[in-house]
Order: C-alpha cells, then structure tokens, then sequence
C-alpha cells in the first residue's frame, strides 16, 4: 500500500536544490558517489528525521524531536545519497550530503514498507545512545501527516536500518511497544552488587 509521505517545507526543499544546482554553495566537498553520478540530480522521498532522547532512564518518558528532513538524492533511476536539512533561527537551511549503507538500507526498508497492507506515514527516528537508526512508521491515517509529533505510539512500527546493533535485526518491523523497553535495557548500567562488609 503507497505510504503516506508527508510534504516537506518548501525552504528545506529549496535549500536542498540550490546545493545540488551549486558546489560552492556548500562548505564540504560533495561525497563520491554524487561527484560520480552522470545526469541530473533530484531530491525526491523527503523523510522527516527525528531523534530520540531520554531512552536512558530518568523518570522522565523518552521524547523525541524533530530534528531535520532527509531528501534522497537519486541520479537517473539510482539513489546514490541523501541530502539533510536543519532548522536553524532563520528557517530550514541545508545542513550536509551523506552515503553509506544507511541510504541503501532506506531504500530497501521503504520498498518493505509500501508492500505493507497497512498505509502507514514514513519517518526516520535516530537513537544516538546506540549509533541506531530506524525507519519509523507511524500510523498516519490516523493521526494525519503531521511530522512534527513527538512520540511514536505503541502500536507504530520501528524497522532497524543496516547496520543495526549486535542483537538487533536489520529490516525487521518491531512494534515500538516491544522494541523501546528492549533498547532501554541495552542502556540501563547494570547493578552493582554491594561488597559484603568483613566480619
């Protein structure tokens, strides 16, 4: 079933076509695989990026927040990077051009993703605690497209991109009801056990 992708704003569009369009609109030299693609260049398949704070816990409930929007930057019919936005005080500017096995790995999760027989609304949602990154599929019909929620609900789907932690499997759909106490886990220090005090 199509997903329900959701518009991105047109200035974060914009600043993404104006740094393809000019290399010296950008600080850091273009990576490879854009200096090597043949033809033209498009943004398409904006994904919102999130990212998920206070999964260690603190009492307080794990947040997330809207951090940029990630365009995939395909050269003919092959995606070959991806390129990011960041808000800034002056609105959505264009933040870096990425590749590497994350950008395949997105491709792939939203080619799972739209065979699907539930119409769900794509995002990307990071978790810096453990180098993680996950196509997050939010139950958009129900909650229409906006991007900018800050919690996933229980029964959205997680999708782990490659390369996952140890233990995690890539391209697996797990509810976030059962894979967010699973991650809060891997980052809960264990328990010290006391030393017995000498008699």
């Amino acid at each position: 079933m199509p997903l329900l992708v959701p518009p991105a704003p047109a200035p974060a569009l914009r600043s993404v076509l104006a740094a393809l369009g000019s290399p010296t609109a950008v600080r850091e030299a273009r990576p490879p695989a854009l200096r090597a693609a043949q033809g033209p260049l498009s943004p398409e398949f904006p994904l919102p990026f999130h990212v998920l704070d206070g999964i260690i816990p603190s009492g307080r409930p794990p947040r997330t927040r809207l951090t940029g929007w990630r365009f995939l930057i395909r050269s003919g019919d092959r995606t070959v990077a991806a390129a990011d936005t960041m808000l800034t005080a002056d609105g959505w500017a264009f933040s870096h051009f990425c590749e590497g096995p994350y950008i395949a790995s997105s491709e792939l999760a939203l080619r799972q993703a739209e065979a699907m027989t539930k119409r769900y609304q794509p995002r990307l949602l990071s978790v810096p605690e453990l180098y993680m990154l996950t196509l997050w599929l939010h139950d958009g019909p129900a909650a229409g497209v906006d991007a900018s929620e800050t919690m996933p609900l229980p029964t959205d789907l997680l999708v782990p991109l490659a390369p996952a932690p140890p233990g995690i499997a890539s391209h697996r759909p797990h509810r976030v009801a059962d894979l967010l106490p699973l991650l809060t886990h891997r980052l809960t220090p264990p328990a010290v056990p006391l030393l017995s005090q000498p008699a």
